[in-house]
């Protein structure tokens, strides 16, 4: 049978995390501190995959997330990397909240092709807007934690040390959110809306409440990649960018919460090997390596395991 996740795995997995970082290279820590900020925004994906929908404009919250917590920085001299996160969370969860009010009125393509809209359209702002550095973005602040910054050495280790811990609390968040009863009707959803609202339940309102946290955790994920970094521009809303999120989604599967994260590595893993391998046809390798996943594991690759607990 197939087992549930449990918060005893997850923290096996960020104890292990944690003890092998200060061991680790630093290029290491850099790409599994990007793999989980790109897992965030995956994991609010695979909410909305559940119900049948793909947005294509994710990386606008993605975005959001990453300048809030830059223009924090930038006016106010904030540094703390929680207090960032937060307000890149915040920042996101507040706009889709009100953008919900339209895009949950839409399904199948039309939702995909106006959230996509919507992104390039900030886009358009960004790189028009000189305040914030136009095309070129802007540098973040050093990070801190509680107002103490680590030798150079240890940075990047107290930032993964902060996206993991951060990580799991968001994967178990939403591994109870998807045992409600609100989280399991995403299924439902998406096999016929009709009957949910037989049964009394508004799709509407499901959709629009998985839309705020899928864009939470994408506003979540913008900061903390923006934290990483040191750098935002307006790329990190360019339609690309979402483009990757689904590829990560797609790559991952819908399985499990941990499916988004693993999938976001092995994106990193593969994108890394491929462009220094060969830096101008390593679109390639991503795109043979999607196919393969499509044709071979339709599930994505968290089917793998699920084939080994049922069996």
């Amino acid at each position: 049978m197939r087992r549930d996740l449990t918060p005893r795995t997850l923290a096996l997995i960020v104890a292990a995390i944690l003890a092998a970082g200060p061991f680790a290279p630093q290029w290491t820590v850099f790409l599994l501190t990007v793999a989980l900020a790109k897992g965030l925004v995956v994991l609010g994906l695979m909410i909305l995959l559940r119900c049948g929908l793909v947005s294509f404009g994710q990386a606008l919250y993605y975005c959001i997330g990453a300048y809030a917590a830059g223009l924090l920085g930038l006016r106010y001299e904030v540094s703390g990397v929680f207090t960032l996160m937060l307000a890149g969370m915040l920042a996101s969860g507040a706009t889709a909240f009100v953008l919900g009010f339209l895009l949950a009125r839409y399904r199948s393509i039309f939702f995909g092709l106006l959230s996509l809209a919507i992104s390039m359209i900030l886009y358009g702002l960004l790189v028009k807007t000189e305040a914030l550095g136009s095309s070129d973005g802007f540098n973040l602040l050093p990070s801190t934690l509680a107002g103490f910054r680590p030798a150079d050495a240890w940075v990047r280790y107290m930032v993964l040390a902060v996206a993991v811990v951060v990580a799991f609390v968001a994967a178990l968040l939403v591994n109870r959110y998807l045992k409600t009863p609100l989280g399991r009707l995403a299924p439902a959803i998406k096999d016929n809306e009709i009957r949910v609202e037989y049964m009394g339940a508004s799709a509407r309102h499901a959709i629009h409440v998985k839309y705020v946290i899928a864009a939470a955790l994408a506003g979540l994920g913008g900061a903390l990649a923006a934290t990483t970094v040191g750098h935002i521009d307006p790329e990190m809303a360019y339609w690309t960018t979402s483009g990757e999120f689904i590829f990560i989604t797609i790559l991952a599967g819908t399985g499990n919460v941990i499916a988004p994260f693993l999938g976001a590595l092995i994106f990193g893993i593969i994108q890394s090997v491929a462009f220094d391998i060969s830096p101008n046809t390593w679109q390639m390798v991503l795109g043979s390596s999607l196919l393969v996943v499509i044709v071979f594991l339709p599930n994505g690759l968290w089917s793998l395991f699920s084939r080994g607990k049922a069996s």
